[in-house]
């Protein structure tokens, strides 16, 4: 027997199995918080009452048992406990895909009611801190490539002195802008004047022929 209580939702369609299910659980110390007869109630009775765990018919009128699973992994992730009349690997498969934790054939008793609530909270325990690593490990996969843009952004700032103009290379060696050149280029530079430069350091070079 479990040494802690769980609050529960029960969501079957037969009102007497329904009823001896919820016996059964009382009987082992768990609490139901809510009855659903059908799949849309189950929906509701989760979101309304945020359950330990759901026991979930998988014949259920308006939404089956496992759509309704489904949807409650999507709205308000809780673990969930499917109930069946019979034992089918098809159904078990089908459940795995839609987050149940546990699965039990009808009529349960208490003790594997117990049994299988413990599994499939615990079940789910470890499916949440997987998600959550899972997100957190996106969160710096994306830190780490905005940080990997932003250096191959900054590679492509040329570091120049403001004064005399070097440029530093990735050695950290200043070079002459024409070396730099030549060197990450493979261009030659030759050297002259501009019309500008050439009136303000020659002036009476160039007077005449303003």
């Amino acid at each position: 027997m479990s040494q802690a209580q769980y609050r529960l939702v029960v969501a079957e369609d037969d009102y007497l199995v329904a009823e001896e299910i919820e016996r059964q659980l009382r009987r082992v110390g768990h609490r139901v918080v809510a009855m659903a007869s059908t799949g849309l109630e189950a929906i509701d009775a989760v979101v309304e009452h945020e359950p330990d765990a759901v026991l979930m018919d998988i014949k259920m009128p308006e939404l089956d048992g496992l759509e309704a699973a489904r949807e409650i992994q999507d709205r308000c992730p809780t673990p969930v406990v499917v109930l069946s009349a019979y034992d089918d690997r098809e159904y078990l498969d089908k459940a795995g895909e839609v987050g149940v934790q546990a699965f039990l054939t009808k009529p349960p008793d208490g003790r594997s009611l117990d049994r299988a609530l413990a599994i499939a909270i615990a079940r789910h325990g470890d499916t949440m801190a997987l998600m959550r690593l899972n997100r957190l490990l996106r969160e710096r996969t994306r830190e780490l490539e905005d940080a990997a843009a932003e250096i191959e952004r900054l590679r492509e700032i040329i570091p120049m002195c403001m004064h005399c103009k070097s440029i530093r290379d990735s050695r950290g060696f200043w070079l002459r802008v024409e070396e730099y050149i030549h060197r990450h280029a493979g261009l030659t530079v030759s050297h002259g004047l501009c019309d500008k430069c050439a009136h303000e350091l020659y002036p009476d070079l160039t007077s005449d022929s303003d």
